[in-house]
């Protein structure tokens, strides 16, 4: 370990100073080359959710990109006036409740499109060949935690080519969850690979690192990849049912990952190996999402490609306390006065993710006015999540 290097902190007093410890830490690595945390920041397992780090184009650091590989969002818009959140609002929850399914475990048994399997990465390694039907059945789900499906109002103000809508309100679907089981064994296996043969001191054992020219870094490559690609045909899967029982095909699907490493230039010119954990590209001219919570408005951005973010943004509003915290301080009486304050009608989910137990968006987005423009803006009405009994390994 060394001198922590330099790096950029977006919104530093709405960041918990255990996160910013895990981002000094992580920014002393031996490997390490640049670095930035986002607005939403708060403290994780190796590297902050909402760190990014930049190792050499040969390292990369799996608890940097997280357990959940390729958490992402997706946004799915119809040309369907935002009017019908009201006037058959039981129809649309209907639709989110035989459409989606939610849970630790949870999985599917009627697919609707399964050619992701074809891809010749799935029998490459025998860590990938051992849970390829983990993955088959849990395809079309999401998970427990923030994993969430939720019909909104999306507001476009202007007109944009990079979007492609008209000015107005639409109803849309917005949804929120990675590569499952899948990208979770995938993690913990090669996390506790690196750590066992790379040591670290004890506050920074997490951020090991395997070599991407050994057999383990490449296999760790490749199923992160792979991983990438199996969650986004999980979205694809979930809007795909949703679009089919609404007999409506989308006018516009926009989607975007975190939790992930890209082979990337740094602004020096240097190649370099990203990794965002809970963080989101915003490369110039890139569309992504930003959510909020179950009752806060999620945005639609364009990445400004700024040099000091590491081409990046956050993820979303970010937590300012634990689960346990949240779980011990609010009621289910808070939670229904939240809901009832802002319209929002709540399938499943539980305390510990009660909007309160999160930042602020909108001073989020504030803190990053420098790193994304918004374009459009989504307010949820009615929101599936897992349901408490289903939400947790613990």
């Amino acid at each position: 370990m060394r001198t922590p290097l330099p790096y950029k902190i977006y919104g530093s007093d709405n960041i918990e100073p255990g996160a910013i410890a895990q981002m000094e830490n992580a920014m002393s690595l031996p490997v390490s080359k640049a670095g930035a945390l986002m607005a939403d920041a708060h403290e994780g397992y190796g590297l902050p959710i909402g760190g990014v780090l930049a190792t050499p184009n040969n390292v990369v650091i799996p608890y940097a990109v997280g357990v959940d590989i390729a958490c992402r969002m997706c946004l799915s818009v119809f040309a369907i006036s935002p009017e019908v959140i009201h006037t058959k609002s039981e129809t649309l929850k209907q639709i989110l409740e035989e459409s989606t399914i939610f849970g630790v475990g949870s999985k599917n048994k009627k697919h609707i499109d399964t050619s992701v399997f074809d891809k010749q990465e799935w029998s490459s390694t025998k860590i990938i060949r051992k849970y390829r039907d983990l993955a088959y059945s849990q395809l079309g789900t999401s998970g427990g935690g923030n994993h969430f499906a939720e019909w909104g109002e999306l507001t476009v103000k202007g007109t944009d080519e990079l979007l492609g809508l008209e000015p107005g309100a639409y109803l849309a679907l917005l949804t929120h969850s990675g590569s499952r089981g899948f990208g979770s064994e995938i993690a913990l296996y090669y996390s506790k690979l690196a750590m066992s043969q790379i040591a670290l001191p004890g506050s920074a054992k997490h951020l090991a690192w395997l070599y991407l020219d050994t057999q383990e870094g490449n296999e760790y490559w490749i199923a992160m990849n792979l991983a990438g690609e199996y969650a986004s045909a999980n979205h694809h899967e979930i809007h795909r049912k949703v679009a089919r029982a609404l007999n409506e095909k989308p006018l516009k699907i926009v989607e975007n990952h975190h939790n992930f490493a890209w082979e990337e230039t740094l602004p020096n010119g240097e190649k370099a190996i990203v990794h965002r954990k809970g963080a989101t590209p915003a490369y110039r001219n890139s569309l992504g999402i930003i959510p909020g919570t179950m009752v806060h408005r999620a945005y639609v951005v364009r990445g400004k490609g700024n040099y000091d973010s590491l081409f990046s943004a956050s993820h979303g509003a970010g937590r300012q306390m634990s689960r346990k915290k949240a779980i011990q301080k609010f009621t289910r009486d808070d939670l229904n006065y939240i809901l009832d304050k802002y319209g929002v009608k709540l399938i499943g989910g539980g305390l510990d993710e009660v909007p309160m137990a999160y930042k602020d968006i909108g001073k989020v987005m504030n803190e990053q006015k420098d790193l994304v423009e918004v374009l459009a803006q989504f307010q949820p009405k009615i929101v599936r999540m897992a349901n408490p009994e289903r939400k947790h390994r613990w």
